[in-house]
Formats: C-alpha cells, sequence, structure tokens
C-alpha cells in the first residue's frame, strides 16, 4: 500500500530469579537516575513516609492486559508482585482484541499462548469490499510469510486466564489509587487508595490505561481524540456461527464495518465513524444497539445488521478513540525513579492496525525481563532498567502509534477523490499481504541475543 507505506517509512525514519534475591536486593541502596531537559506541567511532591504505611517491594496499577501480563511475567521469575484494581472483579465487559504473531510471541512468552489459543479460531485471510458491495481485493495472510498467526481473541477470557496464574492474593480488587506521591529521600513512590489506604512501593509499574493519573503525575499530556469513534460486539450464535476464518471489512466514505470469526460460536464485529467530538458517555446496551444498525442500516451489508442484532448487551460497547504521539525531546520519558508506564498508560494508540494490545504485551515481556536482571546484578540499577525499556520500547511504538493514526485517517477520510482513489488503486493494486502484517513481525532483544 504506498500511501499507507510512506506513512510507515516517515514514522520509522525518525532469568531466573528467586524470593531471596528480590529481597536482598531491596536492601541495597538504589542511586537516583536524574532526569535532564524535560518540562513537566506538573511538579512531582515529595512526602514523609509514614511508619504504619504498608511496605511492598512491586506494585502494579491496574489488573488490565498490561498489569496482569506484567504480574505473571514477574512471577515466573520468582518475583512477587500486588496488582490494584479499582474495579471490584475483573473488568471482562467488551468484547475483543485482535492478536498477531508478535503478541502471541509474548503470551508464549509468558507461557499462556497455547491455553489461550486452542480457544480461538487462527484466521486465514482477509476480504475487502466497497460500501456498495463490490470486491476490492482478497487474499491469505500467509501467502507471502508462513510463520505469521492471526486470531480475535475475548478480552474475558485472556484477562481470566492471566489472572489464573497468579498467586490467589496477587489482585487487590476496589483498590483505586487516589494521590500519588515521591518518598522525601527519594527512596520510595507512596501510593494513598480512595478508601485510605497508603503504600510504600519500593517499584510502581503503571498499567493504568488511557487516562493514567501516574502518566498525568509525571507530566504526560492528555491523550488527543482521534475524530472517530468504535461500536463494537461479539455476535452470539449457540448453534455455530456461518463464517469462514478470515477479516471482513468494508469502506465507505466516513464510515467502516467488519467482522471477524472469534469461535465456533461466536464473531467479533466492529463499527467505525467520524464525530467532531466525542460525545457523552454511553453504556446502555439499547441505545448503543440501535445507533450502530443505524450507521450501517442503507448499507450492502446484511451480515453486520445480523451480527449486531445477536450480540449480548455486556458485550456492547462505544469508544471513542484517543492516542498520545511521543514525539522525541518533547515527550518524557516513560518511567522516573523507579515508577515506570506500560501499555496504554504510555502509548495509547488507535486499533486501526491492530497493535495497542500486542504492544502492551510486548512491553509488560520486555519490561519486565530488564526488571528482573536488574534485581539480580549489582551492575545495573532499576531506573537503569526502565531507561533502557523506554528506549528500546520508544523506538517501537512511536511509530507505530503515528501510522495507526494516519491508516485511520485515510480509511475514514470522506473526501470523494482521496476515497475513489483508496477503493480503485490503493486497495485493490497495491495492498499486499506483507503489508498488513510486516508489523508483527517483532522480536524481543533477548531472542535476539539468544539467536548470537
Amino acid at each position: 500500500m504506498a500511501l499507507i507505506s510512506s506513512i510507515l517509512q516517515n514514522a520509522k525514519s525518525r532469568v531466573s530469579l528467586s524470593s531471596s534475591n528480590v529481597s536482598s536486593y531491596f536492601q541495597r541502596k538504589i542511586c537516583q537516575t536524574p532526569r535532564v531537559g524535560v518540562i513537566r506541567p506538573m511538579s512531582v511532591s515529595t512526602v514523609n513516609a509514614k511508619a504504619n504505611d504498608r511496605k511492598e517491594d512491586i506494585v502494579i496499577v491496574g489488573a488490565g492486559i498490561a498489569g496482569l501480563a506484567s504480574a505473571v511475567s514477574l512471577h515466573r521469575f520468582g518475583i512477587r508482585s500486588v496488582v490494584l484494581e479499582q474495579a471490584e472483579s475483573l473488568r471482562t465487559e467488551g468484547s475483543s482484541i485482535t492478536l498477531s504473531k508478535n503478541g502471541w510471541k509474548a503470551l508464549d512468552a509468558i507461557g499462556v499462548g497455547d491455553e489461550i489459543r486452542s480457544q480461538f479460531l487462527e484466521i486465514q485471510g482477509i476480504v475487502i469490499k466497497s460500501d456498495d458491495g463490490k470486491e476490492l481485493n482478497a487474499f491469505g495472510f500467509k501467502d507471502e510469510d508462513k510463520s505469521q498467526e492471526l486470531r480475535v481473541v475475548e478480552r474475558r477470557v485472556l484477562l481470566e486466564t492471566l489472572a489464573s496464574k497468579l498467586p490467589p492474593d496477587a489482585i487487590s480488587f476496589s483498590s483505586k489509587l487516589a494521590k500519588i506521591e515521591t518518598s522525601e529521600n527519594g527512596s520510595n513512590t507512596l501510593l494513598q487508595l480512595e478508601d485510605g489506604t497508603r503504600l510504600s512501593a519500593e517499584v510502581v509499574i503503571a498499567c493504568d490505561g488511557v487516562w493514567s493519573p501516574t502518566a498525568r503525575w509525571m507530566g504526560f499530556r492528555e491523550p488527543k481524540y482521534a475524530g472517530h469513534i468504535a461500536f463494537r460486539g461479539l455476535g452470539h450464535f449457540p448453534e455455530g456461527q456461518p463464517y469462514e476464518p478470515r477479516v471482513n471489512y468494508t469502506y465507505g466514505r466516513g464510515l467502516r464495518t467488519g467482522y471477524v470469526p472469534a469461535s465456533k460460536t461466536k464473531v467479533y464485529w466492529f463499527v467505525i465513524c467520524n464525530s467532531s467530538s466525542p460525545g457523552p458517555r454511553i453504556t446502555d446496551p439499547s441505545i448503543l444497539r440501535q445507533q450502530a444498525k443505524e450507521l450501517v442500516r442503507d448499507w450492502q451489508v446484511a451480515d453486520m445488521l445480523t451480527l449486531i442484532n445477536c450480540t449480548a448487551d455486556d458485550t456492547l460497547t462505544r469508544n471513542p478513540l484517543y492516542d498520545r504521539w511521543l514525539w522525541p525531546l518533547i515527550s518524557p520519558p516513560p518511567s522516573i525513579g523507579r515508577t515506570v508506564l506500560v501499555g496504554d498508560a504510555w502509548h495509547p494508540m488507535t486499533p486501526n492496525i491492530g497493535q495497542g494490545a500486542c504492544c502492551a504485551l510486548e512491553d509488560s515481556i520486555v519490561l519486565t525481563e530488564k526488571l528482573a536482571e536488574a534485581m539480580k546484578s549489582k551492575h545495573i540499577s532499576v531506573e537503569e532498567a526502565f531507561k533502557a525499556y523506554g528506549n528500546e520500547r520508544w523506538r517501537r511504538v512511536f511509530p507505530l502509534t503515528v501510522m495507526a493514526n494516519r491508516v485511520g485517517a485515510l480509511l475514514q477520510s470522506e473526501n470523494k477523490l482521496i476515497c475513489s482513489v483508496r477503493n480503485n488503486i490503493v486497495v485493490p493494486k497495491l495492498l499486499k499481504p506483507r503489508t498488513l502484517t510486516r508489523h508483527a513481525n517483532y522480536e524481543f532483544e533477548q531472542t535476539k541475543r539468544n539467536k548470537h
């Protein structure tokens, strides 16, 4: 895809550890790594720790995909962590996420890949149509690279599987973060919860989502609205869904739809429309269902109306799309002291290339491997490990965030000429399997070193 390829190129120009090791590590003095030349709109306040503060070695804020994956990854190194989740239970509402080859590599690295893989269909290819029903292109994902792997995974199943690999007391529910501060001597981060509980943490891994209060405390700008709203759901066919295992896209002017079989009985679907503002938050499933149906009622996509009608209420969502571009020399680094951001808390991206969850999983693996190395080595501090994580991951996530945004702008265009070029030249003549799958060809640095 020439236009998308150009966008991508421009964007890209730019061990094992025992519990005793953990305890001994935190008895060592940790030197602080100063941050130079970063202007933050909020100052980092300091406060004296209190004797009755609950002390924890590692606290993970947020029991979403990034938070649970980080906790499971640390657990495989023999490192205990406590996960703070503001909800009363796992937030399993919502439909599904797309996992490409790189996401599966991450899940395999923490030992849950096969368990999740066995529950969902492998997607074989893609068919793209215009809103009048004309087929624009179709191909298999493995036509040019047999190693590619794509599946749509229910969010609920992924979260529950990850949580099941942790000790029973690893997740603390109803634990909403109210305040974050640095201790006066700079050695710990102090977390105050809404119920008044105070924790003094040696390390904080913030996986607290797009609207991360930790990112705000660290001086990051709020994510920017991309101008699009996504309706999503999971169609349920108790007797078996009738669709082939492939992605089905339909492109219109300022509107696009898609559906993908997730399992033998469930089909993930989405409708993305343009909107000048995010609008009010809507959770009533009857309103969400009606709005989604109205958007596609006049299209030649009868399957979409069927899917929307057979969608369970608890999987219907409406989400304005946001992202944050991590401009060099402008954006703060993802860590300050021994507090670090992971996933959407650091780099929220639009879903246009299906890499949001995959990148969050990559973050978790890279960060926890570097943290484990720091905790068993006297030659690298946690601060240095976090800095290395930031440098390595920035090179990966910044170009992908920009590309996802620009791809969305192309696919959501309302300009008649741009849509004509897209539907008659770009998609049918220039779009190839490698265009859609090359961002999934990611190898962890540790894997690269092992090969050499």
